[in-house]
């Protein structure tokens, strides 16, 4: 099964980042892939966090998503992004994932649960976290795929919740912020939750200026199989679990181990 990682620099111009999306579908879908995975805050984005997100929010069924359902269905794709969803709180709203499928309709969603309060931002001002729901994945020919957002990243036990609940490959959405060593972080934890789970990960960020771009897919022996820098582009990646057994074989890791997550 083919992904493909569509890095781009979305804005607060909602009809833009629908037509990159469409645009790089397109590349996209051209390299053979049945999986399109765009950036956290695809829909909407701004330098800095602001009512503006929760003013702009839209529900799970929205306008947006109902264009990109469009998208998913005429290209026959999966399509897996990140919008800003309307919540119960008048005053903030959900970092949310979204996934919709060849014909358009939802798959999964995931809402945000480790927000990004850290590194002088305050995420929690204008977002509320997700539910500690049983993590949800979902299966793209054959692969169940699981799911998480940017900051969740530095959360070792969120991706080991997300692989005991059967995904054979874990997609991190970012806008990873710019910063002292940030691009080190991001290359270094993708590759950790690859090697210390034996799966498949990727992770795709918004471009400069407004995160660090870098999309990164590696395998599970901890192996780049595909990656960008800092362009707007399309990094399209195989998984084979094939693979994943050859190497759990030799790295019996996730058998060894002697303790469990208990939530």
């Amino acid at each position: 099964m083919k992904i493909a990682l569509c890095q781009m620099r979305s804005s607060e111009d909602k009809a833009a980042n629908l037509a990159e999306m469409r645009r790089l579908a397109e590349i996209a879908v051209a390299r053979g892939a049945e999986l399109l995975v765009y950036p956290e805050w695809a829909m909407y984005e701004l330098p800095d966090l602001s009512r503006a997100f929760v003013d702009n929010a839209e529900p799970l069924d929205g306008p947006f998503a109902g264009q990109v359902g469009q998208l998913a269905k005429e290209h026959g794709v999966t399509v897996v992004f990140g919008l800003v969803e309307t919540s119960p709180d008048p005053d903030r709203a959900y970092n949310a994932l979204l996934v919709l499928g060849p014909d358009g309709e939802r798959v999964a969603a995931y809402r945000k649960q480790h927000l990004y309060d850290a590194f002088g931002f305050k995420e929690s001002d204008f977002i509320c976290p997700g539910e500690l729901d049983a993590p949800e994945t979902f299966a793209v020919g054959g692969v169940e795929v699981g799911m998480l957002t940017c900051y969740d990243l530095r959360f070792p036990e969120a991706s080991r919740r997300v692989v005991d609940a059967g995904a054979q490959v874990v997609l991190y959405p970012a806008s990873w912020v710019p910063g002292p060593r940030k691009e080190f972080h991001w290359k270094t934890l993708l590759l950790a939750r690859a090697i210390e789970n034996t799966v498949f990960v990727a992770g795709v960020s918004q471009a400069p200026p407004l995160g660090i771009g870098s999309a990164l897919a590696v395998d599970p022996m901890g192996s780049t199989i595909a990656e960008l820098a800092e362009a707007i582009d399309v990094a399209v990646f195989e998984v084979d679990p094939g693979r994943t057994e050859v190497v759990r074989a030799s790295n019996p890791s996730l058998a060894n181990r002697r303790y469990r997550l208990d939530a």
